[in-house]
């Protein structure tokens, strides 16, 4: 290789920091990865945490400061840590010249108003939200060779924006009929920590929706959309499987059109992505064949009249939702191809 990067990953301890730390250590395009907790309570490499990792190669483990890292070498830093943790520590990573990319949704809004209405938080210094690009490629990727801050999109929104974007962006859709985003993922997106609500048995032989009209991820879509709260109805339902997403799609047509018009849309739109897998007019994707992937399948369904359009959008919420797409926004930031070290 003519050129690799030495890397960084603050908070590897949750779900999707593993993935992160997988895809990392076998990454063809990274040198070396360090891996910085706040509390290593002892630990010295990864492996401890995640035995899984074991034969991988050098995982180290230290406790955090941006100095640390800064001293490291590390030219990029990412950040799979909670929200108000992000808030703290973004802002001192890039003061050493680093850059950064943030799995939280701490900046994925330049407004911030909306992170305090929705998540509850002080939001961040405009000067810092001004620098972000949100890192969803198929639609921001010519920003992310510059990008200093990447604010990672979150799972749910990938699969709605992914699956919508080309249909709006076409002026097919008749907004004013409204559009209904019905979304399904597994539990690893509810995170780690312990909750009655995720044990194994409130989730097994279970199905239920929650958050409604308060899910964190709906002003994410609504903006990346460029739809009003009133154009949307989003509901989120978990599933009793590990992971994946499988979002269906409803909207209306502004006049009748054929599938194979559907069909070019989104294959026109996505023309050169390989993360995106457009199906075959009337197929649709299933969560098995995504899961453990970066890819993000699209299918959909027209009925006969040509007006009314369901579209189903899959993805694996570790894969494509967050590490995965992490990986992607790294290589874009470093000018390497896309897809690599993740096919």
């Amino acid at each position: 290789m003519s050129q690799t990067v030495q890397t960084a990953v603050v908070g590897a301890t949750g779900y999707a920091g593993y993935e992160l730390a997988r895809l990392l250590l076998r990454h063809p395009r990274v040198a070396r990865t360090v891996f910085y907790l706040r509390e290593p309570n002892g630990a010295k490499c990864l492996t401890e945490i995640f035995p899984a990792l074991r034969g991988w190669g050098e995982a180290p483990v230290r406790k955090f400061s941006a100095d640390a890292v800064a001293a490291q070498g590390a030219k990029i830093a990412f950040l799979a840590t909670p929200h108000e943790a992000s808030l703290e520590i973004v802002p001192q990573l890039l003061e050493t010249g680093m850059r950064a990319v943030d799995l939280s949704g701490a900046f994925r809004f330049p407004a911030g108003e909306t992170l305090a209405q929705w998540y509850r938080l002080e939001p961040p210094d405009p000067a810092l939200l001004r620098r972000a690009v949100y890192g969803l490629p198929e639609l921001y990727g010519a920003k992310l060779a510059d990008a200093q801050l990447v604010a990672n999109p979150g799972c749910y929104p990938t699969s709605v924006i992914l699956g919508l974007r080309p249909l709006l962006d076409s002026g097919l859709v008749a907004r004013a009929r409204g559009i209904v985003c019905d979304c399904k993922s597994g539990t690893s997106g509810a995170g780690k920590e312990p909750r009655r609500d995720t044990q194994f048995c409130e989730v097994n032989e279970n199905f239920r929706a929650y958050k409604l009209f308060s899910h964190q991820h709906t002003p994410e879509v609504l903006e990346h959309l460029g739809l009003g709260a009133v154009d949307m109805m989003f509901s989120t339902h978990l599933l009793p499987l590990t992971r994946g997403i499988l979002s269906t799609l409803y909207v209306w047509l502004d006049s009748p059109a054929a599938p194979e018009d559907i069909e070019s849309v989104y294959r026109t739109y996505y023309a050169g992505r390989k993360m995106m897998r457009i199906w075959p007019a009337g197929r649709l994707p299933e969560l098995q064949h995504v899961v453990d992937t970066n890819f993000c399948d699209i299918g959909f369904a027209l009925d006969p009249s040509g007006q009314r359009l369901m579209i189903v959008s899959c993805l694996d919420n570790l894969g494509k939702g967050a590490a995965g797409q992490a990986l992607q926004n790294f290589n874009l930031m470093n000018g390497f191809e896309e897809a690599e070290g993740l096919i």
